[in-house]
């Protein structure tokens, strides 16, 4: 797409329905907690959406994100896929000018005990999708959701796109395959892509069932029922992303050419200890929470403090987070307070 120009500023890019009319857009994983929020903001700004989504259950995808979104006249249609299934995927991406690409399996617990589903939706179906559109659609920008995971135990603080790269577990390792495809792709056969590496998203849709997503939902969900939440641990260091926020940044690197081919780190507001968000979280929720020991199963795979060095992004696209950690967990119970049995 030639006509699309580098963002001029934050605010150009996200909210210009000039810049979104009549895009044709495919989201993968577009019926899950990102997914569902992009589609929503593009379909507002007048863009041609398709999601796709398997709704597997235990992969966070849920009909009631995109309640209201689809059906006659609607600005989204949905397709009930899997991205492992290339047959589906070819054509649904056939005539898309714009691919976010954010369907995967996020649980880390999950990806040890079961690590070849975690190889195929992570790995195998991110070269697939990537194989069609060199064969079919070269002209289709892609933004691929990677994943802080993909570092391991940070050796420095903050982490920057220069780490290391040594995930501590099964997913972090296929998040970086996926990735990687998508810069190769870009190198060897001039698509298209971008990669942000996301930390810690969270807010409204997300998944609260369980933390297959994130901790997060757990302490949401507590609060919204009316239980205690518990805090493993207490002193590991973080930072949080909002998901408009994540949105916004999804939007920008959409737009802007000069991110082709790299891949960059998404954080949040600032920095802040799990306990912290807990005092914050029980603060705007009246909830109240507990610490104990990290469950030994877990820590094996804990990756300890991790804070985000997003300076590249920030300075290439003008973006920064709107919503502060207070504001957003306000929203997200407010939001579960008024839909919580359409996520349990």
């Amino acid at each position: 797409m030639n006509d699309i120009s580098p963002a001029c500023s934050p605010s150009a890019a996200f909210d210009d329905p000039a810049r979104w009319r009549d895009r044709r857009v495919l989201i993968t994983g577009g019926m899950g907690f990102i997914g569902s929020t992009l589609a929503r903001r593009l379909a507002g700004l007048g863009a041609d959406v398709v999601v796709v989504d398997s709704l597997v259950p235990d992969y966070g995808g849920n009909p009631f994100n995109m309640d209201g979104c689809g059906g006659p006249g609607g600005r989204v249609q949905i397709n009930i896929s899997d991205i492992r299934d290339p047959h589906s995927l070819r054509w649904l991406a056939r005539d898309r000018e714009m691919i976010f690409n954010l369907a995967g399996q996020t649980s880390h617990m999950d990806s040890m005990t079961d690590p070849f589903t975690d190889l195929a939706i992570n790995g195998t179906a991110q070269l697939s999708l990537l194989e069609i559109c060199r064969q079919h659609n070269q002209g289709a920008r892609i933004v691929f959701a990677s994943t802080r995971q993909i570092y391991g135990r940070p050796r420095y603080l903050p982490v920057d796109e220069k780490h290391p790269l040594d995930p501590v577990d099964v997913n972090g390792i296929n998040k970086i395959a996926g990735e990687s495809y998508h810069l190769l792709y870009s190198k060897v056969y001039g698509l298209p892509t971008a990669v942000l590496r996301l930390t810690n998203t969270y807010g409204p849709r997300m998944r609260i069932k369980d933390a297959r997503q994130t901790f997060l939902g757990v302490w949401v969900r507590a609060v919204v029922e009316g239980r205690p939440f518990e805090v493993w641990g207490g002193d590991q260091l973080r930072d949080y992303t909002y998901v408009d926020d994540a949105v916004d940044a999804m939007m920008l690197a959409m737009l802007t050419p000069e991110l082709e081919g790299k891949a960059f780190n998404l954080g949040g507001d600032r920095v802040v200890s799990l306990r912290e968000t807990a005092e914050i979280l029980a603060r705007h929720s009246d909830g109240t929470f507990s610490t104990r020991e990290f469950p030994s199963d877990r820590k094996r795979i804990d990756i300890g403090d991790y804070y985000a060095d997003d300076t590249a992004f920030r300075t290439a696209t003008g973006w920064s987070p709107r919503v502060s950690l207070e504001e957003g967990l306000r929203r997200t119970v407010d939001y579960y307070r008024q839909h919580l049995a359409h996520y349990l």
